[in-house]
């Protein structure tokens, strides 16, 4: 079995993912770099180290990759994740911070946020993995996976919670020099061994996202890495 275009970077465990991707947010600030976020657990464990790590974050620049429509001191943002995670913990701000406005519906904040992209270059970016083998808010099979035009576009939400979306489209995250997945825990494996071992295809989202002009890799525990080549 051979992995498809990402190097991994095998953890004992969550902690050990969270740290490794931790220590890496917090040089990519030091650097000045644009950082797309993503949510989940891990990714908030991994926001708190960034920000033990580094406490300035006023050169860098941050991103989402995707965000539901909802206000963003809703239990379910992502934003609220990364503020009350990141953004709280750190001493100084970033120099951007340009969230996602869910609040204003589907449309609107995809419409928005594809001006703010417009001649942005993004440097990190870090994604998470779905048990169905979605990333961002780039679900299997749907339409979205086609577009190549516009940098952000409304996603109907396929899981729970069932609350419409906004994402970045696969040519924009590809776009980075740096795309890092991160993932843990063994009701991942399959996805994992499906988007990073065999070839692409619609029905795995993640598979169809590698850096175009630089490096992907996967840190995962080993629980999620137990389908992967040793």
């Amino acid at each position: 079995m051979t992995l498809y275009g990402v190097e991994l970077v095998r953890c004992a465990d969550a902690d050990e993912v969270a740290y490794f991707v931790g220590e890496e947010l917090a040089a990519a600030a030091r650097s000045g770099m644009s950082i797309v976020l993503t949510g989940g657990r891990t990714p908030g464990q991994a926001y708190q180290r960034a920000a033990e790590r580094e406490p300035d974050w006023s050169a860098a620049s941050l991103w989402w990759g995707d965000e539901r429509c909802v206000p963003p001191e809703d239990e379910h943002s992502n934003f609220r994740l990364a503020r009350e995670n990141l953004l709280d913990r750190i001493e100084a701000p970033p120099r951007e911070v340009q969230r996602i406005r869910g609040e204003l519906g589907p449309d609107e904040a995809a419409r928005e946020y594809d001006e703010l992209l417009r001649g942005a270059r993004l440097d990190y970016v870090l994604l998470g993995l779905g048990a169905d083998g979605h990333t961002a808010s780039l679900f299997p099979g749907q339409p979205t996976l086609e577009e190549r035009e516009r940098r952000a576009i409304p996603a109907d939400a396929k899981l729970e919670p069932f609350i419409d979306r906004v994402t970045l489209t696969i040519p924009v995250l590809a776009s980075a020099p740096e795309v890092v997945f991160i993932v843990t825990g063994e009701d991942k494996a399959e996805a994992v061994e499906r988007a990073f071992a065999r070839p692409p295809g619609p029905e795995t989202p993640a598979g169809l996202i590698r850096s175009a002009e630089g490096r992907t890799r996967v840190v995962a525990d080993a629980a999620a890495a137990s389908r992967l080549p040793a």
